[in-house]
């Protein structure tokens, strides 16, 4: 069997029992850095032998998984934190279990844009989650574009090292509309910001960012309904 399994995306505390279950139960475990699942693996007791299985070896190292599994073995995949496919490796390799006709499941967990959503204090009962974007202005402004008249709720991730760029892209294809900038979720500085683009933009000012960010941006008011009418709508169905 392949198991997806969700891992925490800070606080170690959030991961579940059916993850240690599984980490325990399985026969390797295939690791976006196998340093990092080291650690995790490490804190609650578990030893397992581990294979690499990222980005930059995907291909390969699927075959791999697909032979191991057609051994009979078990593999638990994980990435550095968070769900595997969710802008990390995994959507590749679960097709090819479901085209090679093997059994595959997940064991789900934590998810830094869910939790982004929730705390953005914006819309969540319509959402757009567009990942990381590209990394230069124009094709980033692009890549924004295609949304610009959405009218639901955007979700991205972005680094550290071109949050404010980002935030001044958006801004100019979206427009002054209200957002929210959360970082180091689940962790000790846990932190969401929230206000317009504009208000963002002069709160992070010339300060120095570390980690991965999540940018909430409201959708297009246009066309989208409140969270109040779309619950209304619900009710008279």
């Amino acid at each position: 069997m392949l198991y997806l399994v969700a891992t925490p995306i800070g606080n170690l505390g959030d991961i579940t029992l059916r993850a240690l279950e599984t980490l325990r139960a399985v026969d390797i475990v295939a690791s976006e850095d196998t340093r990092k699942t080291g650690l995790l693996l490490k804190h609650f007791d578990i030893q397992k032998p581990q294979m690499a299985f990222h980005e930059h070896n995907e291909q390969r190292a699927g075959e791999r998984i697909e032979e191991l599994l057609k051994q009979g073995k078990s593999v638990a995949v994980v990435t550095d934190a968070g769900t595997p496919g969710i802008s990390d490796p995994g959507f590749t390799l679960v097709r090819r279990a479901i085209q090679a006709e093997l059994p595959v499941t997940m064991i789900p967990g934590p998810t830094a844009f869910v939790m982004a959503l929730v705390l953005s204090g914006l819309a969540v009962h319509s959402f757009t989650f567009r990942g990381f974007p590209p990394r230069k202005s124009a094709g980033r402004r692009k890549f924004m574009q295609v949304d610009k008249d959405a009218p639901h709720t955007l979700v991205y991730y972005e680094s550290p090292y071109r949050v404010a760029d980002f935030l001044q892209d958006a801004l100019a294809v979206f427009g002054d509309r209200q957002a929210a900038l959360a970082n180091d979720l689940t962790k000790m500085f846990e932190k969401v910001e929230r206000g317009s683009l504009t208000q963002l933009l002069a709160t992070l000012g010339d300060a120095k960012l570390k980690g991965e960010y999540i940018i909430v941006i409201a959708g297009n008011g246009k066309g989208a309904k409140s969270a109040e009418e779309a619950s209304d709508d619900d009710q008279d169905e």
